[in-house]
Parts: C-alpha cells; structure tokens; sequence
C-alpha cells in the first residue's frame, strides 16, 4: 500500500463505505445498529487505522507521495467527521507523518545543497547585462548604489552559489507550508512549524554540506576567501528569510510568539571553520617553501642577496594578501599575523636546528639577509589596519638575535641582562648558548696557530661569554669582564 496512492484510496474507501453504510442502517432502521455500538466499533476500528497508516508511510521516500497521502487522510478525516466519527487522533497522526516529511525534504535538499556547492565556481558573480543583473537582484536581496552605477559587466562580491542557496531556503519553507494547510492550524502554529523545520535545514543539513565542502583538500585559500565572503552575505540576507516566513504563513502580527531562525549562528560558524582552513592552508603553504631552504652554514661569506626561496615565499604572501582585501579587516589581518608568526618562528627552527652542528659568522651575515626581506615585507604593510609597529614585532627577536651576533655586542647583553632598557631584552642566553656553540664547533677546524690575534681573542672572548652565559642561565650574575 505504501509504494502507490491508489492503495491508500482503496483502503480509505473501503473504510469509509463501511462506516456509512453502517450509520444510514443506524439512522433508517430500529435497532438494528446503536450509536453505542457504532462508537465501539470506530474506536476499535480506529486504533488499527492509525497503526496501518503509521506503519505504511513510514515506508514513503516521496515527497510529493507523501503530500498526496496526507491530502487523503484529511478527507478521510473531514469525511467521517461529517458523520459524527472523532477523527482528532488521525490529525495527531498527520503530525507525526508531518516530522516524517520534513526528513524526506531534509534528504532532497541535501543533494540539492550539494550539487549547488559542488557546481560553484568560488569566484565573484559577473553579470553582463541589465538583464542578468536584474534576476540576481531579485533572487537575493543585495543593494549596492556604487555596483548600480557600475558598467557592465558588473561584478557581485559573493559568488553564484549565494542566491541559489538563498532561493533553495525559501523553496523549502514553501515545501513545509503545503503539508501544512487544511490542518485547522493557526497562523502562529504553521508559522512556529515551518521555522522550527527551517532551523532543521539551516543548522543540520546546510551547515553540515558547507563544513564538508570547506574541508575539501582541493580547495585552495581563494576559494576559502570567497565562502568566507559569501556567508557573511547569506548572513545579511537572514533577516529577510525571517520576513518571508512570516509573510508567507501569514504571522506578522503574532511574530514576538515565534521562534527566530539559527541561520545568523550557522554562517557564522561556518565562516569561523573557511578562516580556520585559511590560516591552515596558508602556513601549510608556507611550509612548502620552507622545504626548499638550503643553507650553507658554514658559509664564509654571505652571497650579497636574500635567498631565492624566500623572494619566492614572500612574492607568494604578496600576491595572496592582495586576495584578501574583500575579506573582513579583522581576518585579513589575523591571516597575515598568523603567517609571519609562523614564518619567523620556522627561520627561528632552522638557526636553533640540533641537526646543524656549526655556523659560520658568514652564515649567519647571509640568514639576515633573509630576515631583512621578512622585514622589509611587513613595513610594506601587506595587510591595513595594524597599529604601528604590532606586525613588526613578529620578527624582533630574530633581529635582537642577529644584531647582537653582527655587533658581537656581549658586553651590553650582559651589563643590562635583566633590565628593560637591555637592547637585547628578547634574546634567551639559552638561545644564545646555542648558536655560539655552533660557531665554536664551526672554528675548531681552524688551525689555533693559524688565527690571526684578532680571531685567537674572538676565540677567547666566545669562551668567556659562553662561561658567563651558563652562569646566567643557572642563575649566576656575573658579568664579563674586557
């Protein structure tokens, strides 16, 4: 019965030829039927109708199956209501049938989300006519003077995916209002319903093809920008659901009984996990140049220009900084911090390596060159908005480390260690221990008689600043003495 609506018809005639020609023999004879008797036997007929139905639609997978079933039980209802037969408990069935029906729309939109999400080309929507561009304004509620006055082709900052989205929503809160007419439900009642099951679509089932769509591998960090902007729209465009809903169940005056709809929280989290990817994705990238660093650090002199791989990495940076400019100031910005802390920290990893056993003061001349690049790149202000200084503080521990390494300025570093007005205050004497060590195992494969005085009192004067180093980090406060 439950795969065609011409079973459900057959079984609902049946019943109701039954029953009327049960109550015409109760109203035509004497005696022959009581009304007590015929209450008896509803009752009893009625329990097992309710059981039949629940059982059967419980197998329907249609939609449209489904609408046309609930359609019958209603004149089935009204049918048998007209002979005096209480029907209240099959309008409480329908109700269970209506929860049935929304998963069903629930499985169809998925795919429908899907296919939409999938389709997407995660660019800006280009329009080149007034044509076009008229339909985009009237499927998604967008108003922009400046893109009004534009010449075509216009560009919409949010891809095509966000009015397809936008008009699915709607099409399936017209989906949830037909189950629920002639139901002698209230406007409030099929209003509270259609938003209850709208939720449902929002924070399950969209919410749920949007996070698997953002963790898809393949997308890069522009296509994340793009879905990034394109739920803060979709957010917007919220309150307008809210007022479609309403207008549609016809609620507007009963709307502070309603429930209001979760699609602000849903594109919002959602925009949370794009940004999450993004700055994911970017440091990863980032890594990828990393991986083409190769340092010579015993170097002898340094070559006179930063090396290739870093102009690559930054020319990289440049190029996707510029991408995000339709991105919301606060991510751009936390973007471009995340990736400069990660880089400063990875040429941090690569001086401090214990796989590298010696560095040359050649070496260490040609890794700030590297560093100067990095610096030069975050003055260029790659992203607007930061307070002075903030993103150059991202490398001002390699560049205290550096300068005291290029001045060889020990005794400062000592004299003022502790203090704030110290030049050096970001230096660790551990990280300092660390590199000096490294030079030492560099020069140990000088010949001492070969040295130059000069170099023989470097030699010297390295010793006496790792002795004085150790102290500190021990907990001595002795200072060196020249």
């Amino acid at each position: 019965m439950h795969e065609t609506l011409q079973g459900y018809k057959s079984y609902f005639h049946q019943i109701i030829g039954f029953f009327v020609v049960e109550d015409t023999v109760m109203n035509t004879t004497q005696g022959l039927v009581s009304r007590q008797f015929m209450d008896e036997l509803w009752d009893m007929a009625l329990s097992k109708i309710i059981a039949v139905l629940r059982t059967h639609s419980a197998y329907c997978t249609d939609a449209t199956l489904m609408l046309e079933i609930k359609n019958l039980i209603v004149l089935f209802s009204d049918t048998l209501a007209g002979y005096g037969f209480p029907v209240s408990q099959l309008y409480d069935l329908l109700m269970e049938i209506r929860d049935q029906y929304n998963e069903i729309l629930m499985k169809r939109w998925l795919q429908i989300f899907r296919e939409i999400l999938e389709s997407d080309t995660c660019a800006p929507l280009y329009v080149t006519d007034k044509e076009e561009y008229s339909e985009i304004i009237r499927s998604f509620p967008y108003q922009d003077e400046a893109l009004e006055k534009e010449d075509f082709p216009k560009r919409f900052p949010f891809s095509g995916s966000v009015p397809q989205v936008y008009k699915q929503i709607k099409e399936f809160a017209y989906a949830c209002i037909k189950f629920s007419e002639d139901l002698n439900l209230s406007h409030t009642e099929i209003d509270d319903m259609v938003r209850k099951s709208t939720n449902l679509l929002l924070t399950r089932t969209l919410s749920g093809c949007l996070t698997s769509h953002i963790k898809k591998q393949t997308l890069g960090m522009a296509e994340l920008v793009q879905i990034s902007i394109n739920t803060t729209h979709l957010e917007t465009a919220c309150v307008y659901l809210e007022d479609f809903i309403s207008n549609m169940t016809g609620a507007v005056g009963d709307s502070v009984h309603t429930a209001r709809l979760q699609g602000t929280n849903t594109f919002k989290d959602t925009r949370q996990e794009a940004e999450s990817q993004i700055y994911t994705k970017l440091n990863t990238k980032i890594d990828e140049f990393l991986d083409l660093a190769c340092y010579n650090w015993t170097l002898q002199e340094p070559r006179g220009h930063a090396s290739g791989y870093l102009m690559d990495l930054i020319a990289f940076l440049q190029s996707t900084f510029a991408v995000f400019t339709n991105l919301p100031g606060k991510v751009a910005q936390t973007a471009c911090m995340s990736a400069c802390k990660h880089l400063a920290s990875s040429l941090m990893t690569f001086l401090l390596d214990n796989e590298v056993r010696q560095v040359s003061m050649g070496a260490l001349q040609q890794f700030n060159l590297d560093v100067i690049q990095c610096e030069q790149f975050v003055d260029s202000e790659p992203v607007p908005g930061f307070k002075d200084g903030a993103l150059q503080m991202t490398f001002v521990e390699l560049r205290q480390l550096l300068d005291l390494f290029m001045a060889w300025d020990w005794s400062l570093y000592l004299s003022d260690y502790g203090q704030e007005r110290n030049k050096y205050v970001r230096v660790h004497p551990s990280t300092a221990i660390t590199i000096l060590e490294k030079m030492r195992e560099a020069d140990k494969k000088k010949n001492l008689f070969s040295l130059k005085k000069n170099e023989r009192d470097r030699r010297k004067l390295l010793d006496a600043v790792l002795k004085q180093l150790r102290q500190l980090v021990n907990g001595g406060s002795n200072r060196i003495q020249e």
